[in-house]
């Protein structure tokens, strides 16, 4: 699809984000950036830069949001892939055009960044996180 720049991350839902940066960190040998609370996503946050993607090891920090729950049923692992896009307004309205189910009717708006999810039935089961770079 036109507009679609890269794979930003692959975020992974996880139990306990200090044990797993210690994982990340000993067993791939990947150099922890920052961690930092996300608590529009009820969420902490840690980065690990990989070429031009990062992988992002997400913990929930309240157990009824979204991912809580995604936690408790699912267990930890991969929670979803991220595309980065020149326009996420404009990628939504051809996604929706072609019948793609999308979670978010508009991009949530965050400090640098718009996005918002695809629904994993319109992506063989997996969740897809949209992502447009705003600074």
């Amino acid at each position: 699809m036109e507009g679609i720049k890269k794979i930003n991350h692959v975020a992974i839902v996880v139990r306990d984000i200090e044990e797993s940066i210690k994982v990340w960190e000993g067993a791939f040998g990947l150099k922890l950036d920052h961690v930092e609370d996300v608590p529009s996503q009820k969420a902490k946050v840690a980065f690990f830069p990989v070429g031009d993607s990062e992988v992002e090891l997400v913990m929930p920090t309240d157990p009824e949001s979204g991912m809580g729950k995604y936690l408790e049923s699912k267990g930890e692992g991969m929670h979803h892939l991220c595309l980065e896009v020149e326009d996420i307004e404009a990628t939504m309205a051809q996604m929706k055009e072609k019948g793609v189910r999308l979670i978010n009717e508009a991009p949530q708006v965050l400090p640098g960044r718009k996005m918002a999810f695809i629904h994993p039935k319109s992506a063989n089961g997996v969740l897809v996180e949209l992502y447009e770079l705003t600074d």
